[in-house]
């Protein structure tokens, strides 16, 4: 069998896994436990409540299966405006919702409090599953079950409530005990908090600007909108709504909350919790559904060779990945009406990290950051570096439980060169100011082997003290190249002369100090200076060392800061707001200095400087 023949038979093997047979009105294929009787595939918990379900009149049969199978109520009550179309229609889920829906209903069925966190593709109704979801609960499974729609604008809010009056519009007469009753009402004289007769139901609208429209009222359901546009500023910001929609709505079974949204940048808090949903430490279940999962995403494939043959290397991964050559298909053409892929990517995102990478301002790529974080791992030890002051000779290791100094690897105490190199980056003395971190990189002594991230010191301690530590830090692994930077030590501690007070007793003390170069009266200038060039040399020299792989990083918090630093559109490089690079600018100075030294310094092994300082 030729190559071309293996991928067409593994392509119609792959079509034919997508037309599993789905009938919400018959429960065939639908989510949940079910069972058959008969021609139809209901829900366990059905028959567990009316194990004789089967001899129920038909009637009295639909009133107690809308109450236990969603699907069957939206797609025999449920009316919404079809995007394809704009014709009304009933609501049968696609297989995007039907997986969103499983994760709901796994929660619900354990009777555990529904939360989940939805990253957003373009255009498969997850906003309209989400809020078909809450009506569900209020219109069918309780009353007094009152409701919060919030968007970055009240327009977002609002046009999602909109989907609720068309229901009620259509809903069906036998369902409705008092058709006069199911209807909105103005509650209060409020246009944003809309009164549900006939099942005590609020249904209010709010937007993150004002997060106070949430107070007051009993919430049992949240759906949160397009999070990651939700604005911060001095007087408001979405940390604030969270805190005022989880005051009111409590952890009980059968309460929702739902963030969802598409992407927009990272660093912000809809990305920040959708990590802490992944890496498992929210109470929310993470959810991403990726354009190929979505059925209108493909497109007929007429010669399957000419398609296979201008597929690009990206699109031959995507169907090493699972697609098939429908969807392939209807992805090489829709490229085409962008002028970059990363445009595409950012409209289609094939995962999560797509989805984040190709909005904002990130200098780096979250694919390459994922790939680095593989070598991450927990420290073998904590504590901190301890050392007389002045006295550098002293150093040792004091373990200690939830120390500054996280250990991955001990020092080697028999070296021939300088094989370690220590970067300190000196931050503030409050809890509230930068953090200083010290970072220690084993240069190694062999080709084969990257530097590698083995210790690092994080905390608030004065500067002097720092400088100190920092000594005892590289006396400890034995007696290290130190790399200080000299910015804030240049400027707050200075003789009369304007000389480095603390870092020229330092150099006299320790004769493994980096220096840049002499002034002007032939004195060695201690320290790395960071300035507009320095520093911007430095990044992009990590730039290149994420990309290329350069480094063996260690700690995952030094991978965070690298996902949230940006280039600002006046072009400088910052944290985002709220974050910070202290973690990250110890290796962009560590990877640069590296490149600066000469291939006789005795930090550069024999054979190791084409590694260590490849062209960037």
């Amino acid at each position: 069998m030729t190559e071309l023949q293996s991928i067409i038979a593994e392509n119609n093997r792959r079509n034919h896994a997508l037309l599993s047979a789905y009938d919400p009105v018959s429960g065939m294929g639908a989510c949940g436990p079910r069972q058959q009787v008969g021609s139809e595939w209901l829900p366990l918990s059905l028959l567990s409540e009316h194990p004789d379900y089967a001899s129920l009149p038909a009637a009295e049969q639909r009133r107690a299966r809308i109450r236990h199978d969603f699907e069957y109520w939206a797609a025999t009550c449920v009316t919404i405006k079809d995007k394809l179309t704009g014709q009304n229609t009933r609501l049968v889920l696609n297989s995007a919702q039907r997986r969103l829906l499983a994760v709901m209903e796994r929660q619900r069925l354990a009777e555990r409090p529904i939360r989940v966190i939805l990253l957003k593709a373009r255009q498969w109704g997850g906003s309209t599953l989400v809020q078909m979801y809450m009506a569900w609960f209020q219109l069918v499974l309780h009353t007094g079950w009152n409701s919060l729609i919030c968007g970055h604008k009240h327009n977002t809010s609002r046009a999602i409530k909109q989907m609720f009056r068309l229901l009620l519009r259509y809903y069906p007469d036998d369902l409705d005990d008092d058709r006069q009753q199911l209807r909105f009402a103005n509650f209060e004289g409020s246009r944003d908090v809309q009164q549900l007769n006939g099942r005590d139901c609020l249904v209010i609208c709010g937007s993150s600007r004002s997060e106070d429209a949430v107070r007051g009222y009993n919430l049992a359901m949240a759906h949160l909108t397009e999070v990651a546009f939700w604005a911060s500023s001095a007087m408001h910001s979405p940390e604030d709504v969270m805190r005022s929609v989880l005051g009111t709505v409590l952890p009980e079974r059968d309460t929702i909350v739902v963030l969802e949204s598409t992407a927009n940048g990272v660093g912000n808090f809809f990305h920040t919790e959708w990590l802490r949903a992944q890496s498992g430490h929210s109470d929310k279940e993470a959810v991403f559904v990726p354009w190929y999962e979505i059925e209108f995403y493909r497109q007929p494939v007429a010669d399957a060779a000419a398609l296979w043959a201008s597929l690009d290397e990206y699109e031959r991964r995507l169907w090493d990945e699972g697609c098939t050559l429908e969807m392939l298909a209807w992805y090489h053409s829709k490229r085409k009406e962008y002028s970059t892929h990363t445009q595409m990517m950012e409209e289609f995102p094939s995962n999560d990290l797509e989805a984040f990478s190709n909005t904002g301002n990130c200098v780096f790529d979250l694919s390459q950051l994922d790939r680095l974080r593989q070598s991450c791992r927990p420290p073998v030890a904590v504590g901190d570096i301890e050392g007389a002051w002045l006295a550098p000779g002293n150093a040792h290791f004091v373990e200690q439980a939830g120390g500054p100094l996280q250990v991955w690897r001990a020092p080697e105490p028999s070296v021939e060169a300088l094989r370690y190199l220590v970067v300190v980056d000196v931050g503030g003395r409050s809890d509230k100011a930068d953090w200083s971190v010290m970072l220690v990189l084993d240069l190694h002594d062999r080709r084969e082997h990257l530097p590698e991230v083995v210790a690092q010191w994080r905390g608030h301690i004065d500067h002097d003290l720092l400088a100190w530590k920092a000594v005892h830090l590289a006396q400890h692994y034995a007696n290290a190249l130190l790399v200080i930077e000299s910015n804030t030590l240049e400027t707050e501690y200075t003789e009369s002369d304007g000389g480095q007070y603390i870092l020229n007793v330092i150099g006299q003390r320790y004769g493994h100090l980096y220096s840049r170069r002499q002034d002007h009266a032939g004195r060695r200038r201690y320290g790395f200076h960071t300035n507009r060039q320095t520093k911007r040399q430095a990044i992009y020299t990590l730039i290149a060392a994420v990309r290329e792989g350069l480094y063996t990083e260690r700690c995952h918090a030094a991978i965070d800061e690298m996902s949230t630093y940006e280039l600002t559109r006046r072009g400088s490089f910052e944290a985002m707001a709220g974050h910070h690079d202290d973690m990250l600018m110890t290796r962009a100075i560590a990877l640069h200095v590296l490149t600066t030294l000469p291939p006789s310094h005795p930090a550069i092994a024999d054979g190791e400087r084409d590694l260590l300082v490849r062209p960037y």
